[in-house]
């Protein structure tokens, strides 16, 4: 199902979707990660806390403290240097009484906060006030009552793990760590160590504001880049798409997109390829619409003589003029054969063409090899008909040109078959082969009637020929055929009639040429 929708969405469907299941995924990541900074924070400061902890300790076993209020009041204030930056330091017997409290000592909170040295002088045990038996001091922050804390953490059945805790009171947000305090390694008491962590508050939620405006900012783009990505991309392409469907319904004209023609992006090539296509489409659609109306009239006359011909031989009964309607029959099926063959050939050239892939030839290699079999075939004939070949040498240098072979060879062979079905017999054929300018050149002269001067613009035309019939059978289509090969290979070719003295058509042939 999933797959089917991807498949079958659009290319924004498909963008969005992605993009929404990108952001659930990162909206889960979130959610989790956020989740996790506090405690993370938390930990830092417990761990922060554990190793004064830890120092605390140390220094109580090193200098050998009595755990009792005195003793505990004097170290507290003689290591003050330990809880810099605290806010409360407290210390607990095993029967959970408070020996000495930071907040309950005379001593201001900055004392403990304070970089400067102060010297250490010895408590006069004989002070009324530490001598008394009475409560301390009321806490100046009595706010977090630690008491209930240490006294679960006393009946866990190990104190040697730290306890943390976190909590928020009166707006404030607290972290605490408790811990066992051992001498010699026996537990004579606790340890708890607090202080308002609301800069733990500050960094979550500046952590969150921070990730809720990036997430805010990236819906922003992707919005902006959807409306970009809609407008100038899929828009277009919705379009192409449309005037292709058009194409196939054959509701549409050619040059309707010009406003994408322009654009020098993939989207103005996809827009300049189609179009192209579509003419040339057009273009072949016109040119065999129009083929198949010439071969269908070109046929119907041969049908129309051969119909009229096989009718009245029916009800001949003189011998000669049956052989005279029996050459005329013979010569309409030829001349529809020929129609048909050349036809054929022509679809099947332009086909083959299309897909062959050009290499480099030496023209001159190829003209003299069809000229070779062309002489060979016009001996054994009694036309006595001879094709003169000049300059094929070129004093050493090639007609390179980037062609197909084969029908570079059909180039050839169809002017020689012209001229030769328009040659006289004794005729000569001169073939000349060389350069002009960038091209190579190929000239071919007969001795024939040449063509007529006011539609000689038409020669190359399907079924088109304006000399006259008794100089050989054509069909119409020869140098038709000819013309679109030379036009495949980048090439032109004209057709004139021979200046001065001598009679006869005139071919010439221009291909660019290949170094």
């Amino acid at each position: 199902m999933q797959f089917n929708f991807f498949k079958s969405s659009s290319i924004l469907k498909k963008f969005l979707v992605f993009n929404l299941i990108v952001f659930l995924f990162l909206g889960i990541f979130t959610f989790l990660y956020l989740q996790a900074i506090e405690p993370n924070l938390v930990k830092n400061r417990s761990e922060q806390h554990a190793r004064i902890i830890d120092n605390t300790s140390d220094h109580i076993n090193r200098l050998n403290i009595e755990f009792t209020r005195e003793s505990v009041i004097n170290f507290l204030l003689s290591t003050r240097f330990l809880f810099q930056n605290l806010d409360r330091v407290q210390l607990y017997d095993l029967d959970l009484n408070l020996l000495a409290d930071t907040d309950t000592l005379d001593l201001a909170q900055d004392i403990f906060t304070r970089s400067e040295s102060i010297q250490e002088t010895p408590i006069d045990k004989s002070d009324e006030n530490l001598n008394t038996n009475e409560n301390l001091p009321t806490p100046k922050t009595n706010t977090f009552n630690t008491e209930s804390y240490v006294k679960n953490y006393s009946q866990e059945k190990s104190t040697d793990t730290k306890l943390v805790i976190s909590e928020t009171i009166n707006n404030n947000f607290y972290v605490m760590t408790i811990n066992s305090v051992k001498i010699e390694g026996v537990n004579r008491g606790y340890i708890v160590v607090s202080e308002i962590a609301n800069d733990i508050l500050l960094a979550v939620e500046e952590r969150q504001n921070f990730i809720l405006r990036s997430v805010f900012y990236v819906v922003v783009v992707i919005l902006i880049f959807s409306i970009f990505l809609n407008k100038y991309i899929l828009k277009p392409i919705r379009s192409l798409v449309l005037y292709t469907k058009a194409i196939k319904e054959k509701d549409v004209k050619i040059g309707k997109h010009e406003k994408y023609l322009l654009r020098r992006d993939e989207v103005g090539q996809l827009s300049r390829s189609l179009n192209e296509m579509t003419e040339d489409l057009y273009k072949r659609i016109n040119i065999a619409e129009t083929f198949s109306s010439d071969l269908a009239h070109e046929i119907r006359n041969p049908l129309t003589s051969l119909k009229g011909a096989s009718e009245v031989l029916s009800d001949t009964a003189d011998s000669e003029k049956r052989k005279k309607l029996i050459k005329v029959i013979s010569h309409d099926v030829e001349r529809i054969e020929r129609l048909i063959t050349d036809y054929s050939q022509m679809l099947k050239d332009e086909a083959s063409l299309s897909r062959a892939k050009m290499t480099k030839i030496d023209l001159s290699n190829v003209i003299n090899s069809v000229v070779e079999d062309f002489n060979s075939d016009l001996s054994n004939s009694n036309k006595n008909i001879k094709i003169n070949i000049k300059n094929t040498k070129l004093n050493g240098s090639k007609l390179n040109i980037l062609g197909v072979e084969s029908k570079l060879e059909q180039i050839v062979a169809n002017l020689l078959d012209n001229a030769i079905s328009f040659s006289p017999p004794e005729g000569r054929i001169s073939v000349t082969c060389g350069t002009k300018k960038k091209d190579a050149q190929l000239i071919i002269e007969d001795e024939g009637p040449g063509f007529n001067e006011t539609s000689i613009d038409k020669v190359f035309n399907r079924f088109y020929s304006n000399r006259p019939e008794k100089f050989g059978e054509h069909s119409g289509l020869g140098l038709n055929i000819v013309k679109n090969i030379v036009e495949l290979h980048g090439g032109s070719i004209i057709a004139s009639n021979q200046i001065g003295h001598k009679k006869g058509a005139r071919i010439e042939v221009l291909l660019p040429m290949y170094k």
